[in-house]
């Protein structure tokens, strides 16, 4: 069995003192919320950290929060905290959704959401769902706190618009209209434990018989978690008939740019995003469809 290799460990109390932990340490601190990711990294050797900046002492960090003007998320809330949050689940059901397919029982009790979409994986079941919820990141580094769409907050796999030093604290979800809704499909080769094959979020404000807004979000398809533009000016441009979802559909998939590795072929991926996405959008237009 390996053993983990030496490091300086920290248990900062504040996100100011954690901020001032990266700033001393430098390039070679690594943050620690969940571990799901980063201990796995360590123990195969593709992570060495000097030091370890643990963030679970951070009570700012934690907790679900209703506000007028939407929802914040504590960076440090568990994948298993989304699912089972009665909040969530009511206000933005597809942020459960998307919990529900992120890994095992095991993984959601310990795997944050700061933590997910930190790490800036292409397959992030969270993502989409953030994006099209059009969520807002809170960042606090040494030069003080911004915030950044989470649409924008990714640069390539594995990595994001976070400068040296900075940490996620937060996000702001907005409220949602009434006559909106949202939902997540993915396709894994196993449900809720390998990552997506194909994710596909979708969100839609509804005005009659079309669409005032829409919003189409895709996972494990690009580089990034890719907005798919064109597909949302599809479902802008007519009544939102099954030939209208369809039409959208071949959009996403014709936007989305797979490659092929192990696990699937670009082109399977590519006819896959079309089978999803007109999936979810069925699903938005049905009598039980998402509420976000």
């Amino acid at each position: 069995m390996n053993s983990l290799p030496p490091f300086a460990y920290f248990a900062p109390r504040s996100v100011a003192e954690a901020v001032e932990i990266l700033a001393r340490e430098g390039p070679t601190a690594a943050l620690l919320a969940g571990g799901t990711d980063l201990l796995v990294r360590v123990k195969r050797g593709r992570a060495a950290p000097l030091a370890v900046v643990n963030l679970k002492r951070i009570a700012a960090l934690a907790g679900i929060e209703p506000a007028a003007d939407g929802l914040r998320l504590g960076a440090l809330t568990t994948i298993a905290a989304l699912l089972h949050s009665e909040l969530i689940r009511q206000r933005y059901p597809v942020l459960a959704e998307a919990a529900a397919q992120l890994g095992s029982v095991a993984v959601r009790n310990l795997a944050t959401l700061g933590g997910n979409i930190g790490r800036a994986s292409p397959a992030s079941d969270l993502a989409p769902a953030l994006i099209v919820l059009a969520a807002i990141a809170e960042v606090q580094g040494s030069n003080g706190s911004r915030t950044v769409g989470v649409e924008n907050f990714f640069r390539g796999p594995g990595v994001s618009v976070l400068a040296a030093g900075e940490i996620i604290t937060g996000f702001h979800v907005p409220a949602a209209p009434a006559n909106s809704r949202a939902t997540y499909e993915r396709l894994g080769r196993t449900q809720g434990v390998e990552c997506a094959l194909v994710g596909v979020a979708a969100y839609l404000e509804l005005t009659g018989d079309r669409a005032r807004a829409a919003r189409i979000a895709l996972a494990s398809v690009a580089p990034v978690p890719l907005r798919a533009r064109a597909a949302e000016a599809v479902l802008l441009s007519a009544p939102l008939t099954d030939a209208l979802l369809d039409a959208a559909a071949a959009a996403a998939a014709a936007e989305s740019m797979p490659i092929t590795d192990l696990r699937a072929t670009a082109d399977y991926r590519r006819r896959m995003v079309y089978v999803i996405a007109r999936r979810a959008l069925r699903r938005l237009l049905a009598p039980t469809g998402g509420r976000p």
